[in-house]
C-alpha cells in the first residue's frame, strides 16, 4: 500500500452516539483523498473519496439541509 499522510479535518458528533471523522489523505504519489469514517458503536464504515465525489456529496447534503431548514421555518 502506498504511504500517506493523514491530517484530521473534523470530528462531528451525530445523533444516536455516532461519530463522523473527516481526514485529508495525501499520498507520496501526489494523490489526495478525503477519508470519511463513521463510527456506530463498535462498527466502522470507512470511505475514501476524491474531490469531485466530495463536492457532489457536499452539494447534495447542503441542498437537503436547506430544504429541511425551510420546512421547519
Amino acid at each position: 500500500m502506498a504511504e500517506s499522510t493523514k491530517t484530521r479535518i473534523a470530528e462531528i458528533q451525530a445523533p444516536y452516539g455516532r461519530l463522523i471523522r473527516l481526514d485529508d489523505l495525501a499520498f507520496d504519489s501526489g494523490m489526495k483523498l478525503l477519508r470519511v469514517t463513521i463510527r456506530e458503536g463498535a462498527r466502522y464504515t470507512i470511505l475514501e473519496i476524491d474531490a469531485a465525489t466530495a463536492q457532489t456529496w457536499a452539494d447534495q447534503m447542503a441542498q437537503w439541509s436547506h430544504v429541511q431548514g425551510a420546512a421547519g421555518a
